[in-house]
């Protein structure tokens, strides 16, 4: 089949334009205009349904598409779905929700109905079966989330290394020196979900950096198998004096767990949370945290598909510097007798 990818290379335009001239969405010089219909003649590309009504309005609709996915915490999930679809409302646009998990099959499917104007995708992937269609695709589409290799996505997303770094520096300037991450379960680092993958390491890099012992655990979201991790990491490594959990769901069972087994926060234990302000502040004590701004970022993806759609430049790459708020739950590093 051919794309309008195909169309592009053999007009010697970009895709972008290949849309433009099919849509008018953008003034196109007239010889740029006769060589991308010529190109779609030869080649004999068939455009899938148009994005626009019969009068030339837009369709009024972005496709969110966010696949439910095996150690997903769905209170955060929540918060972008929310953020997304109050930026949307503002620019008098409906989001349609997309749940299921059908890969590039799904994207596809989307964006050829002629249903939406453009796409937002989450939980991207290292290596993200759906980025070569996005690529190929005349839709235009945001991701919340950084592919190993970004080249020609928009893709915005907090700085999950950096984040991953500030949790460690903080950490080590109180003097600790041996440090744990609890992160996503198993099936998120098995999927290779970029944002896990970057927070890890960023982590170990810094923690190389500044000299500090770590080890790094996948976390699960049941009790049983938090307590026992956080018993074995106590009795393992008894030098151990921080943590830092970078997982929302399991944070009140690694609290729960600690008091439990005689640790009090901060005086045996700092803890130090990769999660959103709210997060943080509901635990007891108020924890220590590297804010994940699931508002700011829905709000921003929606802001650059908008511009997209108008024709106008935006930034390949956005990474929101993080940002960490100290509570009641890291302290100095406690003095063994």
């Amino acid at each position: 089949m051919v794309t309008i990818a195909d169309v592009a290379r053999h007009a010697g335009v970009a895709p972008s334009t290949v849309s433009y001239v099919l849509t008018g969405r953008r003034s196109i010089s007239a010889a740029t205009k006769e060589r991308v219909h010529a190109s779609v003649r030869l080649l004999g590309y068939r455009a899938s349904a148009p994005t626009r009504t019969p009068n030339g309005a837009a369709a009024g609709v972005l496709a969110m598409v966010l696949p439910l996915r095996d150690g997903m915490n769905m209170p955060v999930v929540t918060q972008f779905v929310i953020a997304v679809a109050s930026a949307a409302r503002r620019h008098g646009q409906d989001v349609l929700l997309l749940t299921a998990d059908e890969g590039a099959d799904g994207v596809r499917r989307v964006a050829e109905s002629g249903r939406v104007d453009g796409l937002i995708v989450m939980d991207v992937e290292m290596h993200d079966e759906r980025v070569p269609v996005l690529l190929d695709l005349d839709q235009p589409a945001v991701l919340i989330g950084v592919p190993a290799d970004a080249t020609g996505l928009t893709c915005v997303d907090l700085d999950f290394a950096a984040a991953g770094a500030r949790s460690v520096d903080h950490l080590a300037d109180l003097g600790h020196r041996s440090l744990a991450l609890l992160g996503a379960p198993r099936s998120v680092y098995r999927r290779d979900t970029g944002f896990a993958h970057r927070a890890m390491a960023g982590f170990s890099a810094a923690a190389m950096r500044r000299g500090v012992a770590v080890t790094t655990s996948p976390v699960e979201h049941d009790a049983p198998a938090v307590r026992r991790l956080v018993t074995d990491l106590l009795r393992d490594h008894p030098a151990l004096t921080g943590l830092v959990v970078h997982n929302e769901t399991s944070l009140p069972l690694v609290v729960d767990t600690l008091r439990s087994l005689g640790r009090r926060i901060p005086e045996d234990v700092s803890v130090v949370a990769l999660c959103p302000d709210d997060v943080a502040e509901r635990v007891g004590p108020p924890l220590t945290s590297v804010n994940i701004p699931a508002d700011e970022l829905g709000h921003e993806a929606v802001a650059l598909l908008r511009r997209k759609l108008d024709g106008e430049p935006v930034q390949a790459l956005t990474l929101l510097p993080p940002r960490l708020t100290d509570r009641a739950s890291a302290g100095r590093r406690p003095v063994r007798g």
